[in-house]
């Protein structure tokens, strides 16, 4: 962390879902770069140990909390054990794609289960804090197949979409007591060794060439968590290497 590096979060507290590996880790690692104590949280506690240990290596404020987002009462005690946050990421989900005929109807239950009803529900318990405070950034993780279309991913595009239209509800509900709600429309990222050929088969449609890392995708979260941000609030921010303009 360079010299000239802005600590604009000293002093907040940040919630990040499915904070253990991937995106959701390097959103962790940047938020308390700027100066956050982060709540890691995710399920598989090990993980979430050595992210942990992560951000206190370099001076950083962390602690873990376990929760499965797809039960909506352990996400409503989630939302107990966490207490006031002043930055919420809602970044976990996962993906199942398949055509829509003969696809699982369970799957689809539990993607909308983890990504959609899990960020209404942390909504509803911690942006009430917010409110009292009049301040505060919720950002959710949004995906370019939210407003594309892709073969293959009809469910997994509209829980995206659901969380962007969520954003707009929720930047004009909270936004006149100073709480900002945005969401990040990603692109392909790589985040997974094992689906590597895809994020380069993605990547090569967008208008950059290529799939994002991880941090990239973590530094726009960061500036719609900071008062750099201060004005931006309804916004679906893409960072999806131009695929969404071509």
């Amino acid at each position: 962390m360079g010299s000239n590096h802005q600590r604009d979060l000293q002093g907040k507290r940040a919630l990040v879902t499915g904070a253990t590996s991937g995106l959701g880790r390097a959103i962790a690692l940047r938020l308390a770069s700027d100066g956050a104590e982060v709540i890691v949280h995710g399920r598989d506690a090990g993980r979430g140990a050595e992210t942990v240990e992560a951000i206190r290596s370099t001076g950083g404020k962390a602690s873990f909390v376990q929760a499965d987002l797809g039960d909506a009462a352990s996400v409503a005690r989630l939302a107990e054990q966490v207490g006031q946050v002043d930055v919420l990421v809602n970044n976990a989900g996962f993906w199942v794609t398949g055509p829509t005929v003969g696809f699982d109807v369970a799957s689809f239950d539990a993607m909308f289960a983890a990504s959609v009803r899990a960020a209404f529900v942390l909504v509803a318990a911690l942006a009430p804090g917010m409110v009292a405070r009049g301040s505060g950034s919720i950002i959710n993780i949004g995906s370019m197949a939210g407003s594309i279309g892709l073969a293959g991913g009809a469910a997994y595009g509209a829980t995206k979409a659901a969380l962007g239209s969520l954003g707009q509800s929720w930047a004009a509900e909270y936004g006149p007591s100073g709480v900002r709600v945005n969401t990040v429309a990603a692109g392909p990222i790589y985040t997974r060794t094992d689906s590597r050929e895809m994020f380069e088969t993605l990547g090569a449609t967008t208008a950059l060439k290529h799939a994002s890392q991880p941090e990239e995708i973590a530094e726009v979260v960061a500036f719609l968590a900071s008062p750099r941000a201060s004005y931006v609030t309804g916004a679906i921010v893409a960072a999806d290497g131009g695929r969404t303009a071509i």
